[in-house]
């Protein structure tokens, strides 16, 4: 047990150390200001601008909904561990907080509202890594690991917001979000999964990280 607790350490301690290193090495990324000049600007009905960008965001909002009444509603989704069904839960209402974020980031693009439509991606991204590390690597460390991971993202969006008149950085950000695109992909390949038909991981984490992931 004492040898497991030091491997842990071990593994947290290496990921501050590159997390470090690349601070250090890499140049700052700074947001550019094209990333909100939207294709759509057309203003179609209600007096709503950018119309189909801000109304797009409404199936996020049924998602998580209803993903957070499948979960608690007769148990549709069989979740054994309590870690699982607090993963979950955050994961579907990060989903459903996307409608209102990204909506009223599109609204009106500018960086100031850019913040809420990251926050509660990050929050789902997060969330869904913890997930996975109790499926795959061990249930106590995924679920210890929901709260650190899901405030290192929003840390990660504070960061680049509150530095933005130093730094404008957002690697930080960058990495929350890119990190689990390489290991989920990685994890669902080599490690044995507590379910079956856990090779859908895959293919579900590459259509969400997708749509979660803008170029900068």
């Amino acid at each position: 047990m004492e040898e497991e607790r030091k491997k842990k350490l071990y593994g947290w301690g290496a990921a501050v150390v590159i997390f470090v290193v690349l601070m250090i090495v890499t140049p700052a990324i700074p947001q550019s200001q094209e990333y909100h000049d939207f294709a759509d600007h057309r203003c179609l009905f209600l007096g709503i601008p950018n119309t189909l960008n801000v109304i797009s965001n409404f199936p996020f909002l049924v998602v998580g909904i209803v993903g957070l009444i499948l979960c608690y509603h007769g148990n549709y989704f069989r979740l054994s561990l309590q870690g699982e069904l607090w993963g979950w839960s955050i994961f579907f209402l990060g989903v459903a907080a996307v409608a209102f974020g990204s909506s009223y980031y599109h609204l009106k693009p500018n960086d100031a509202r850019l913040v809420w439509d990251r926050l509660p991606m990050t929050i789902a991204v997060t969330s869904i890594m913890a997930i996975f590390i109790i499926e795959r690597i061990d249930e106590k460390t995924g679920t210890t690991s929901i709260i650190p991971l899901v405030v290192a993202g929003i840390l990660s969006i504070l960061y680049w917001r509150q530095a933005y008149h130093f730094f404008d950085d957002l690697r930080p950000y960058a990495l929350v979000q890119f990190v689990p695109c390489i290991v989920i992909p990685l994890m669902a390949i080599l490690m044995p999964p507590m379910y079956t038909h856990s090779s859908y991981w895959l293919w579900a984490a590459g259509k969400s990280f997708r749509h979660q992931i803008p170029c900068e």
